[in-house]
């Protein structure tokens, strides 16, 4: 009797060992899982940061050229004041929201220089002599380049938003996304009255 009953407590003490051991293997696993999902979100969400940093960094590039442009401009259209201060406020408006480095805020900005440069870009039709200036040509050809990349930098940053998104809303990763305070990034998209790069026909 005594000796069954130690065998049945020996039996029950392994597989309590076992449960055990089996608890622990489970969380040691889902602990690592877990640090292993909030190592991966937090490397998607710096990609996200710096592909915004590349927009920011592209939309200030062609900030900076707009000063010779204006200034190319100025030399034919001296009269035009209301144009030139349309795009200096505008120009100021988006170093300040660059500065603040607020997405929603630049997306703003740059939707209002993307209109002013309109602005100044229709003054051209108006100015034969200034559509043939070498200095004017090569400015609207870097202008049209610095386009380009503002186009590529906010498709490259919205592929990695989606990327980012989906990530922290499917399940299990949402658990720790929820946990540890990962929100989904807005997505670069310009306007409806801004969709297209200012175009100017030589």
């Amino acid at each position: 009797m005594n000796e069954n009953f130690y065998m049945q407590k020996g039996t029950s003490m392994k597989k309590g060992t076992i449960v055990l051991i089996v608890v622990v293997a489970v969380l040691v696993i889902l602990l690592f899982w877990g640090i292993g999902t909030n190592n991966s979100l937090v490397q998607l969400h710096e990609d996200v940061n710096l592909k915004a940093g590349q927009i920011q960094t592209t939309l200030q590039r062609r900030s900076d050229l707009i000063p010779n442009l204006v200034s190319t401009v100025k030399g034919y259209a001296a009269h035009e004041e209301q144009v030139f201060t349309e795009i200096a406020d505008a120009r100021s408006k988006l170093s300040g929201a660059i500065s603040s480095r607020d997405l929603g805020a630049i997306k703003e900005a740059n939707d209002g220089l993307s209109s002013a440069l309109t602005h100044l870009l229709a003054i051209q039709e108006s100015y034969p002599d200034l559509k043939a200036d070498i200095q004017f040509t090569a400015l609207m050809d870097e202008l049209a380049g610095t386009e380009n990349r503002i186009n590529v930098a906010r498709q490259q940053y919205n592929e990695t938003v989606a990327i980012y998104n989906k990530r922290i809303k499917v399940f299990p990763s949402s658990i720790i996304a929820n946990m540890n305070g990962f929100t989904a990034e807005e997505y670069f998209e310009a306007d409806a009255g801004a969709q297209q790069a200012p175009i100017v026909n030589f």
